[in-house]
């Protein structure tokens, strides 16, 4: 069972290994804009193949949490699903 602050730390660090790659980072902005719900479900999946388990829920908490005009706008764009 994992606690509340790993799972944190899971999406924060899944969040930093996808900035880090602006290919994927693009891909997931376009997806959102078009499919926000399957965007979501990719970030889950990408987290499980980096060894970094998140939830859906998990993610849409450390994105509101981001301090970070960018990401803000991103969440704005694809605020249907996430």
């Amino acid at each position: 069972m994992t606690s509340s602050s790993s799972d944190s730390s899971n999406a924060a660090q899944l969040y930093a290994r996808i900035s880090a790659d602006g290919e994927l980072t693009q891909t997931l902005f376009r997806q959102a804009l078009q499919d926000p719900s399957g965007a979501l479900g990719r970030i889950v999946e990408i987290g499980t193949l980096y060894n970094l388990p998140v939830s859906a829920d998990e993610v849409r908490r450390h994105l509101a949490s981001l301090d970070d005009p960018a990401s803000k706008q991103w969440l704005l764009k694809a605020r249907g699903g996430l």
